[in-house]
């Protein structure tokens, strides 16, 4: 469709009058602003018609959103717990752990003695020749089962009234930061699945239907934006040296008596299609480059409209 639209307007441009006086020709245009699917899920709602302004925040298109909620509350679920562990290392052990604790060391106390005092007795009875060597073997085991179990007792209270190490609470805390931003992700995520109005404009479509599932990357909406239109015209090779950004220049509208002021706030760089290279100097002179024009007073105008600007030689 551009190239043709480029053809009809090269064909027209070489129309040129008696006056020195030559039509660059386009269309009225709005910024375009596209809002796409980031989600492959159902709309549910469309809640402002096609042809309505809206403003900024509204909302446009709204996607099924119960999937990505659970996600959320899992997330929230998953810093709770986050933020629990580092408490409770920051907190330390509780007072019923360390008594508890205590007691076992008290407890293993008691029974390595009553291994020792076993020993020895086996030991004497061993020498005296009233006991085999098996029971003096059997409570040496006794005694050293009984020194490693109240060893590992008083470490276990040891690591209880030290209190929790700095590389543990640094690592709950990495954990629960990842918690936390995890949940921030997933909230965005959700906030996507609403499609609001990102800025004042006119919402000249909606391609899809309530009920339908779109696919990631499809276009939810389609707004015109601004309050004032510009003129997409295209400006003959001849023409492209003598115009610079800022360059005013008159512009007329298809069914407006009057002319408006137009400012050149774009022009391209590159020809509109066939490389200047490839042809001839009288092939050149048919090339066209497009170019973007603001107009004063003309908030009222459409979009769309064919117009005209007016270059003009020196």
């Amino acid at each position: 469709m551009r190239l043709l639209t480029v053809f009809v307007s090269t064909l027209l441009l070489c129309a040129c009058t008696g006056d020195n006086s030559v039509e660059a020709l386009g269309t009225l245009e709005r910024d375009r602003i596209i809002h796409k699917a980031t989600a492959n899920e159902i709309i549910i709602a469309q809640p402002i018609p096609e042809g309505t302004l809206v403003s900024a925040g509204s909302l446009l298109v709204q996607l099924d959103d119960r999937r990505q909620k659970a996600v959320v509350a899992r997330a929230i679920a998953e810093v709770a717990k986050a933020d629990a562990l580092l408490e409770e290392l920051r907190n330390g052990a509780r007072e019923e752990d360390v008594a508890d604790a205590s007691a076992r060391v008290a407890g293993t106390r008691a029974t390595l003695q009553e291994a020792k005092a076993n020993y020895i007795r086996a030991k004497e009875l061993v020498a005296k020749k009233l006991a085999a060597q098996a029971a003096l073997d059997s409570a040496l085991a006794a005694r050293d089962g009984s020194e490693a179990a109240h060893d590992s007792a008083k470490e276990q209270l040891l690591r209880l009234t030290n209190g929790t190490r700095p590389e543990q609470l640094a690592q709950a805390e990495a954990s629960l930061h990842a918690a936390q931003a995890q949940l921030e992700l997933e909230q965005y995520i959700l906030t996507e699945l609403s499609v609001v109005a990102t800025r004042d404009g006119y919402l000249d479509s909606l391609p899809w239907n309530v009920g339908e599932r779109v696919t990631t990357g499809a276009t939810l909406a389609l707004l015109l934006a601004g309050n004032k239109p510009y003129a997409r015209v295209y400006i003959p090779e001849p023409w492209r040296v003598r115009l610079q950004v800022g360059d005013t220049k008159a512009v007329k509208v298809d069914g407006v008596d009057r002319s408006y002021t137009g400012h050149l706030r774009w022009i391209a760089t590159d020809p509109a299609f066939t490389p200047y290279y490839a042809l001839n100097s009288s092939d050149r002179a048919r090339l066209v480059y497009l170019a973007e024009f603001d107009l004063d007073d003309a908030d009222e105008l459409p979009s769309g409209v064919p117009t005209q600007v007016i270059l003009e030689d020196d």
